[in-house]
């Protein structure tokens, strides 16, 4: 126990102090632009006269492409560095959560590296989100026999 305790009071005293305030401004910001940028595809392509149906995928899909390319590209990481939490916007984040482990690993080959770390941190999250959206149809299917 003691040894964590010196650990905690050696990392304390080296551990950079975040200003709050400008930290929460760039991470504000940086969201803002992200989802501005979104609704701004969104726009052009239902100006496009592209069917909503095929904008509400199309938007997601290119998201996730420009994170992970940033994300190998290096770029990603360094702009979540300066911006925080404001890369995290939902889509985005959960992204660069596929892609950055899948990275990590790449020099253990394409299986045991690449595809094996591709879910690492993504996986439980889609386990657990298709196990309630399963869930949550089967209540929803069973209120509706009830009516």
């Amino acid at each position: 126990m003691k040894n964590t305790t010196e650990y905690a009071v050696y990392a304390g005293k080296r551990a950079k102090k975040s200003d709050l305030l400008p930290d929460c401004l760039r991470a504000f910001l940086t969201g803002g632009l992200i989802c501005a940028g979104a609704q701004g595809m969104s726009e052009l392509f239902l100006s496009l006269r592209i069917a909503e149906e095929t904008v509400r995928i199309l938007v997601p899909m290119i998201l996730i492409f420009l994170t992970a390319l940033l994300t190998g590209l290096g770029i990603f990481d360094n702009l979540a560095g300066f911006c925080g939490a404001g890369t995290l916007v939902p889509i985005t984040g959960f992204a660069n959560a596929v892609v950055s482990p899948a990275l990590d690993s790449k020099n253990e080959g394409l299986v045991l590296g690449l595809g094996a770390k591709l879910f690492s941190v993504a996986g439980p999250v889609i386990l657990y989100g298709t196990s309630a959206s399963v869930v949550w149809g089967v209540l929803y299917w069973a209120l509706g026999q009830l009516r």
